[in-house]
């Protein structure tokens, strides 16, 4: 989550941590046990290729050598992190706290109860807990905590920043307790579903990223009616800078939000789009991903496909031209392997893959 600059404020305590929570084992469709293989591709100025300091970048995916398998890799807007076979679960984050103070080491958020999910956009973190809720913290000026008043969403009014920084639960307007099972972001937007399958967003919907009628900044949890389909169960969203890939149960592939750039992956000279609409070319995918202006999918046979602005190499192809529609990613280190994930950021792509005879 990236810091931005403002005035000094006065140092304010912070609120305690709830003492010896019960111990809960994490286990998320977000990432499996399978153990695998890094490869990485596209721009990599400040190291974020992990291939030493004299590659800058790369048009084919390569290979990253590291001396444990992995399980799951993440890309942020400038770094990358792979989470080891030995490594520890997602049970807390590397996040601002207290205002104005830079955080070097990770430090433990105060929490009520355990985390399941943690889901993060540029500037915001999304935590699902065990009984359904969601957390939030970090910027809400674009609505994307879900819980701040456009009033207060900049500096949080009297209460200051520990109101956008220490994370609070999001309340939805409902008849009863919604309970959510999974939650999303894009850059600047929060998606949510429901035990029910209903879908939830909040946060910056300027190219109808969200899905919502109106171009309105949306502060408060919004139940999307756009992807109410008694036909379709929503298993996966995405989010670039503005706009969302989703996939249904089914495998089908859907996109909305700006198009510039071939990133809705509808075809040459798609226009912006304020509902799903189903992405052609595809096989039956098992995960969606976004980067800021790119989109990807990866099939259930485990091949990857690649959409959007190719300014930073990020698709694969080899060369820096858009793509409108999906195009299936190749290279000498995909031959004979086995796509489990992608992950994008700013300027580069990592993928998760395993050699075809262990499967």
């Amino acid at each position: 989550m990236s810091a931005k600059k403002a005035p000094k404020r006065p140092k304010e305590s912070k609120p305690e941590e709830v003492k010896d929570p019960k111990k809960v084992k994490v286990s998320h469709s977000s990432h499996g046990q399978e153990k695998g293989l890094v490869l990485v591709l596209g721009q990599g100025d400040v190291g974020q290729l992990g291939l030493g300091e004299d590659i800058m970048e790369r048009k084919r995916p390569a290979l990253v050598t590291l001396p444990e398998g992995v399980v799951q890799v993440a890309a942020g807007g400038m770094h990358t992190v792979c989470l080891s076979d030995t490594g520890y679960d997602n049970s807390g984050v590397i996040g601002l706290l207290e205002p104005m103070k830079k955080v070097t080491m990770p430090v433990k958020v105060p929490m009520k109860g355990p985390v399941m999910k943690i889901a993060s956009g540029n500037d915001h973190l999304v935590m699902l807990t065990a009984s359904g809720d969601l957390y939030t913290s970090g910027c809400g000026e674009q609505g994307q905590l879900g819980r701040v008043p456009e009033l207060f969403a900049n500096r949080g009014g009297r209460k200051g920043l520990l109101r956008l920084l220490i994370p609070q639960i999001v309340k939805v307007q409902s008849r009863g307790k919604v309970h959510f099972t999974d939650t999303f972001c894009g850059a600047y937007m929060t998606i949510a579903v429901s035990k029910e399958g209903h879908v939830y967003g909040f946060g910056l919907s300027n190219y109808h990223q969200l899905g919502t009628k109106l171009i309105n900044t949306c502060f408060v949890p919004i139940k999307l009616t756009t992807f109410k389909n008694s036909t379709i169960n929503w298993i996966g969203f995405s989010g670039g800078q503005h706009h969302t890939v989703c996939l249904d149960s089914a495998g089908k592939v859907y996109s909305l939000g700006r198009a510039e750039y071939g990133r809705l992956g509808l075809g040459q000279g798609a226009e912006e789009k304020s509902e799903p609409t189903p992405v052609e070319g595809l096989d039956e995918a098992q995960v969606v991903a976004c980067g800021a202006s790119v989109s990807y999918a990866v099939t259930k046979q485990g091949s990857v496909y690649a959409w959007g602005m190719g300014t930073n190499l990020q698709l694969g192809t080899g060369e820096e031209d858009d793509e409108w529609s999906p195009v299936e990613m190749t290279g000498k280190q995909l031959e004979n392997r086995i796509v489990l994930m992608v992950a994008s950021g700013g300027q580069h792509t990592v993928l998760l893959v395993k050699d075809k005879q262990e499967s």
